[in-house]
């Protein structure tokens, strides 16, 4: 918390995407230390009011705007140290129905995010990925992984440049409880004894709290060097045992429903891919996967290739620490959206 607190005290941060769930946990956090001015950018000024009352700290600047307007995300860039870069299109079947848009956003938005971050000195920049980045099947991934890109490649330029702007990819699974997320379905469904719908009972996804996800941030931001990418190890869990889990919490009898993969969705999401899993830094909780900065004429080395060829398996939500019953219980008895319920 002191490490922490010297590093904000007296800085700018802004939040993209700043009124969704994880910017509000950010902020709360963010709030604790002596930090000069927190600037929330998004395009939705009803969330924005809804923090405005929320919080009361004279610290939180609002900006209304849309990261795929350079101007617009140049505006709140402007005397800014840190950035945490949140904004996006997240929810995958309306990516899929949508492509373009999230081309707008995911891609066209988090370019204008890096190269005004990079032209106005920013010392800081952490970008938020996901687990459908790695080997993508639909747009929301495959739109995410072109924004991985972005941040390493710019990474590399600003490292050769000697910029002072350090950029980090920070990539994460399912956000427990989060806006748009299984969770609150479910619980409305309970709340409301109808049958809960499941796509697919074997499907697997990464667990991981609000609070978790900012940790994740955290760590990039102090811990890791020059286009490095940072993936929070996490536990996964079924669909289906997620549902029976909270029916069990709940002393409900709904019955459960299988409506079938939606679309673009897959089986079991990875975090880390397995050329990525070969030369990763093991950090206890986290793995870090280093940028190739090398410049275009440079080639690995005879050793650095006998590395990267070893046979090493993905780390995906099939072969992480799968939750029992009770570990499941625990985890969703520490979300805040469960606890309401609860009363």
């Amino acid at each position: 918390m002191q490490e922490k607190n010297m590093s904000f005290a007296n800085k700018s941060v802004l939040i993209t995407g700043g009124t969704g769930s994880f910017g509000s946990t950010l902020i709360s956090d963010l709030l604790k230390t002596d930090v000069e001015q927190i600037k929330v950018l998004s395009r939705d000024e009803k969330k924005q009011e809804e923090q405005r009352f929320k919080f009361n700290d004279d610290r939180i600047k609002f900006y209304v705007g849309d990261i795929r307007d350079y101007e617009s995300t140049n505006r709140a860039v402007k005397n800014t140290n840190y950035i945490f870069h949140a904004a996006a299109l997240k929810q995958v079947p309306s990516c899929e129905f949508n492509p373009f848009e999230a081309v707008k956003t995911n891609i066209v938005g988090a370019n204008n995010v890096i190269q005004s971050s990079i032209n106005n000195e920013v010392e800081s920049l952490v970008v938020l990925s996901t687990d459908k980045a790695v080997y993508p099947i639909n747009t929301m991934g495959i739109s995410k992984a072109m924004m991985e890109k972005l941040a390493v490649s710019s990474a590399r330029e600003c490292l050769h440049n000697n910029s002072p702007t350090k950029i980090n990819v920070t990539r994460y699974g399912n956000v427990m409880g989060s806006r748009g997320s299984v969770i609150p379905l479910f619980l409305e469904k309970i709340k409301n004894n109808q049958p809960i719908t499941i796509t697919d009972p074997n499907m697997t996804r990464f667990m991981m709290t609000l609070q978790e996800s900012v940790e994740l941030v955290y760590h990039a931001f102090f811990n890791c060097a020059q286009g490095e990418t940072v993936v929070k190890k996490a536990p996964s869990s079924t669909v289906l045992q997620l549902a029976n889990v909270l029916k069990e919490m709940f002393n409900s009898s709904v019955d459960i429903s299988y409506v079938g993969a939606r679309h673009g969705e897959k089986q079991h999401e990875s975090l880390c891919s397995t050329e990525e899993m070969s030369i990763a830094n093991d950090h206890g909780d986290f793995y870090s996967i280093p940028a190739d900065v090398r410049k275009l004429t440079t080639y690995a080395s005879s050793t650095q290739q006998v590395v990267s060829s070893k046979c090493i398996e993905e780390y995906s939500s099939s072969n992480t620490h799968e939750l029992t019953d009770e570990e499941l219980k625990n985890v969703l008895l520490k979300l805040d959206i469960v606890k309401n319920y609860l009363v």
